[in-house]
């Protein structure tokens, strides 16, 4: 029996239990602040056409049968994103949601396949706004669980300390010793080069990697561990490379108007300056579910409503927050499941 098939002993509860409350303490003091802030909390639906098509996002298939019976693919999102994008296509200008996602092939002490994204959108302002947003957040938790000593795997941070601000360049240069900005234009990617100044610094490099493959491995080998570390840290200019649906820099175009927020070497938060450009949004989406079907043998549909409405959004910074990963933390609990009320029994697997 694994441990987590038994979370709903009364022992076991009892052990979780102070964690679960300061979950429910934190989530409330957010939604307060975000109500002052004039955010309208929102209710994406779970069910979406498409799930959302980056290569490496997996998720869950289920099936829409109709009155007569008629049959078609659904799936439950693994972010909010485009239900809350439409929404801002509608004429909504400042939005939140606390929304269950559902990621396939995602088990640890960080990942949980069913869990819980804070969401939120600004139209009309920069995204430098939502690394604010960011800071209020974890003063939030911080101030709610009295703990302003945080620490995951014995790595510590302050959080009376005002967030470090670090680029994709400097940090594949400080961690890495990997000049990044000669492997990277507007255009295009030098996989070659990336892949030589890899090998250099120990990291695998298999034949069939993409420069993306092995961007994301130097990312994770190399860089997360070290960041957040005795205060909060923004990574911030993504190559454009890896924009996801992040538009480009204004000032420098090889470079995206994306972020991430770590603390204690996790991963918090991804936000953007949001994409309205539907055409490059489309070529980003074939692009990289070609890269899915290459990797994985599968690749899920684009949602042409969310296309159309792209092209009808405002300018807009939006920010995905792992809330689960924040309870844990600002709690001392040392896994995602200690803070979530009823885990999947499997989710302990790493």
């Amino acid at each position: 029996m694994s441990q987590l098939s038994s979370w709903w002993r009364p022992d076991r509860h009892a052990d979780r239990r102070p964690f679960l409350i300061g979950r429910g303490r934190i989530k409330s003091a957010i939604r307060n602040w975000f109500l002052s802030q004039g955010f309208l909390e929102v209710e994406p639906g779970l069910l979406q056409v498409s799930p959302g098509n980056e290569t490496h996002l997996h998720a869950f298939r289920t099936e829409l049968i109709g009155t007569d019976l008629s049959r078609r693919d659904l799936y439950l999102h693994t972010s909010p994103e485009f239900a809350m994008k439409k929404l801002l296509a509608a004429g909504e200008t400042k939005i939140f949601a606390f929304s269950p996602v559902f990621r396939n092939r995602e088990r640890g002490s960080l990942h949980s396949p069913e869990f819980t994204m804070l969401e939120w959108y600004r139209a009309n302002e920069p995204y430098e706004t939502l690394w604010a947003d960011c800071q209020a957040i974890l003063d939030i938790a911080a101030e709610t669980t009295k703990r302003t000593e945080w620490s995951f795997r014995g790595k510590p941070c302050d959080m009376t300390k005002r967030y470090d601000r670090t680029t994709l360049y400097q940090a594949f240069a400080q961690f890495a010793e990997i000049p990044l900005h000669e492997t990277t234009s507007a255009t295009s990617v030098d996989r070659a080069k990336l892949a030589g100044l890899a090998k250099a610094q120990g990291i695998r490099v298999g034949e069939d990697d993409t420069w993306s493959d092995i961007f994301s491995r130097v990312l994770v080998e190399k860089i997360e561990p070290g960041l957040g570390l005795y205060r909060p840290e923004i990574l911030c200019e993504y190559p454009i490379a890896e924009a996801a649906l992040a538009r480009p820099n204004a000032e420098d175009p090889a470079v995206a108007e994306r972020f991430e927020l770590y603390v204690c070497g996790v991963e918090l938060a991804n936000g953007f300056g949001e994409l309205t450009d539907a055409a490059e949004q489309r070529r980003r989406f074939e692009t990289w579910m070609a890269d899915k079907q290459r990797i994985y043998g599968e690749h899920y549909p684009l949602d042409e409503d969310f296309l159309a409405a792209l092209a009808e959004m405002p300018p807009a910074s939006g920010c995905a927050l792992g809330f689960d990963r924040l309870a844990m933390l600002a709690t001392g609990a040392e896994r995602v499941d200690q803070v979530i009320w009823t885990p999947m029994a499997d989710a302990e697997r790493s």
